[in-house]
């Protein structure tokens, strides 16, 4: 299948998120009616441009092999998704990616160095190759896709923009919020999207604007602003982590698509393909049942599709450069895409599948066939 047959495919799926995003994924206390205060617009967000020589020049796996790791761009901190504990061990669905890349390509999950980036160091820290791979609950959009120098790999979790206030506000959904004052970081579709929804709903809002996602936090905790917005799974993070989560409510209205995925240079194609068939082999192992703690015994199933991605039939590696077992050492040491999910979202977030289930079980996550 062609790639712009693939794009094609991803745009449909991706213009059916809106509002089945949040259905069996927040269980929350909702509370009656409005709040208000006074107005200005946002200023638009802006993206740092691509360098002048846009074209990275390729080689990536090759410095990859020579350094003996990954160089993975995470978030500060967002709990699900990219957040190190006290002893500076890194976990998360978008730290998952890299790991999963580092076992294909070196044979060690562990081989990652992980620095942290706000969104307004993400881009820039990619373009100067300080880091391999962005896996920073990032939007894909047209114009990061195109004018950055940059290519997005896939979607690893389907998103939408919200709102959370605080419960004591008695304010029960977006609409509600004409006049609020909003916590928003600068240089992200978030911040376009906010003043987005308030124009064309006649609405006004002040926004404050600060870039550390922890300072915003900090900020809308202590009551600086009547609303905080980010991606849902942001929102839902950030809710989980505080002192008293009952305290805070995200509203169940979803304003935009958020399609999540890693970043990769544009113009190693090699580099794009491997990090790209990562995320397809630990879908396509959930789909097929193989898990980190069967993969071994699987290697004698019968099944055609199974011994392809599992490097019992040869091909598929040399493809991509790797070793036959790039895929199984995926599985053995991060897991299936489901095993990600659970302990990552569902066990930290407590957040459900949803759509971001199998396509055969009502979601629309989806691997090509690896062949």
């Amino acid at each position: 299948m062609s790639r712009n047959v693939i794009v094609w495919a991803v745009v449909i799926i991706v213009s059916a998120v809106g509002g089945a995003l949040i259905q069996g994924q927040i269980d929350q206390k909702s509370a009656p009616v409005a709040a208000k205060s006074e107005p200005k617009s946002a200023p638009a967000a802006t993206t740092p441009a691509a360098p002048a020589q846009t074209a990275a020049t390729g080689g990536t796996l090759d410095a990859v092999r020579q350094r003996g790791s990954v160089l993975c761009g995470v978030n500060t901190g967002l709990a699900g998704f990219g957040i190190a504990d006290s002893q500076g061990k890194w976990t998360g669905l978008d730290v998952d990616i890299c790991r999963g890349v580092a076992a294909a390509v070196l044979g060690d999950a562990e081989k990652v160095k992980y620095t942290p980036l706000t969104t307004q160091q993400r881009f820039t820290a990619l373009q100067s190759k300080e880091i391999d791979i962005l896996s920073r609950n990032t939007t894909w959009t047209l114009g990061r896709d195109t004018s950055l120098g940059l290519n997005f790999v896939g979607i690893t979790f389907f998103d939408g923009q919200g709102f959370m206030v605080r419960t004591a506000s008695k304010v029960t959904n977006a609409k509600s919020l004409n006049g609020a004052t909003v916590c928003v970081q600068p240089g992200t579709t978030t911040e376009l999207n906010l003043a987005d929804f308030f124009r064309s709903n006649n609405m006004k809002f002040q926004p404050v604007v600060i870039e550390s996602l922890q300072e915003l936090t900090g900020a809308f905790v202590a009551g600086r602003c009547d609303a905080m917005t980010t991606d849902i799974s942001g929102l839902v993070s950030i809710r989980a982590t505080q002192a008293k989560p009952d305290d805070f409510l995200v509203l169940p209205d979803v304003i935009s698509k958020e399609p999540l995925g890693p970043v990769v240079r544009h113009g190693d194609d090699q580099w794009f393909d491997i990090v790209k068939w990562t995320i397809f082999a630990m879908i396509e192992a959930e789909e097929k049942g193989i898990t980190s703690a069967n993969v071994e015994q699987m290697k004698s199933s019968e099944d055609p599709a199974i011994k392809r991605l599992l490097g019992v039939t040869a091909g598929n590696g040399e493809a991509l450069g790797l070793k036959e077992d790039w895929a199984a050492n995926v599985i053995k040491l991060v897991g299936n895409y489901g095993e990600s999910y659970d302990r990552n979202i569902k066990a930290q977030l407590g957040l459900e599948r949803g759509i971001n289930n199998l396509w055969t079980k009502g979601g629309l996550v989806y691997a090509p066939p690896v062949r």
